[in-house]
């Protein structure tokens, strides 16, 4: 095994993270915002001779005074051919190389379900933080398999914000839409004092990448001059994430997201979008979220959790 660190190496990087779909987290234009937001970040490949079989991106903080935190969050990114057996040996040797502070605690948030998880990978460490849920969407059919797939209750929903009169909607990458959006969100997380990552984060993310036109997509819905609705979406090789979403009052009448993420599904099939990862679920605290992720034919995947 071949254990590089920090390298020189974005072409390959994002090539191997297109072709095995890997997380936004590790995305090589999420580790460079990050950077430029401040905070640490370090990249390892990992090769079997010459073949390039994981890569894993790490966030590291200070969590006490002398003390590290060196987070890998849903990653690594493996080859199909990479064996438990090897992945144990991968993981260790991570754990032993992140190149901070040497009094650190190093952990892995594995991109696998519980039931997916080969308990040999993970053996010597210990699940200390129960799993993130998603919902995943195969982007990988046609949009007429897809329709079929929403919820009964979703479509009906569907169907009467595609019928409103005088309805504009636009999904492009378009920087004034983003820069409208990003002015909303900062004002909805004041009013719900609610926080995440700066949205400085997705102005960075962007300018990360050299087209942007591959880096985002904005789903918009005007009516006449009034903007009844926005989302956006990350895009990360193959696959996309979606970031944040706003509505007025009449577009949440109107079910306006249920027309803007259809619209942005067959957006992103056009542009050879594979895997749309919607989001958090947690059905206790945000139910309606998350019917309405669930019920656009998302698939719940929880993930193994957070080991030590």
């Amino acid at each position: 095994m071949n254990l590089s660190w920090n390298p020189d190496a974005e072409g390959a990087w994002t090539l191997f993270h297109r072709e095995h779909l890997g997380s936004l987290q590790q995305s090589w234009a999420y580790g460079q915002a990050l950077q430029q937001l401040g905070v640490e970040v370090h990249r390892a490949m990992l090769h079997d001779g010459e073949t390039l079989m994981g890569l894993a991106q790490f966030q590291c903080r200070r969590v006490a005074f002398y003390i590290g935190l060196a987070s890998c969050s849903r990653g690594p990114v493996w080859a199909e051919q990479a064996t438990p057996a090897w992945r144990q040996q991968a993981f260790r040797a991570l754990q032993r190389g992140v190149p901070t502070r040497a009094w650190r605690a190093t952990v892995f948030s594995p991109e696998q379900p519980l039931g997916a998880l080969d308990a040999q990978e993970v053996r010597g460490m210990q699940r200390v933080m129960t799993g993130y849920s998603t919902a995943m969407l195969d982007l990988d059919q046609t949009l007429p398999a897809l329709r079929a797939g929403l919820d009964g209750k979703w479509r009906n929903r569907l169907v009467r914000a595609e019928a409103m009169p005088g309805l504009q909607v636009h999904v492009r990458a378009s920087m004034k839409d983003l820069q409208w959006l990003l002015e909303r969100e900062n004002l909805q997380r004041q009013t719900r004092g609610f926080h995440a990552l700066p949205t400085d984060f997705v102005q960075a993310y962007v300018g990360a990448h050299a087209d942007r036109t591959r880096a985002f997509l904005v789903a918009s819905a005007l009516q006449g001059k009034q903007t009844l609705g926005s989302m956006l979406f990350l895009i990360h090789g193959a696959a996309a994430t979606y970031y944040i979403g706003w509505a007025d009052e009449a577009g949440r009448q109107a079910n306006i997201h249920n027309l803007l993420l259809w619209r942005a599904m067959a957006a992103l099939q056009t542009q050879g979008i594979r895997q749309l990862d919607l989001g958090g679920i947690n059905t206790r605290a945000l139910p309606g979220i998350s019917r309405f992720k669930l019920g656009s034919g998302g698939r719940l995947l929880t993930l193994a959790g957070t080991y030590f």
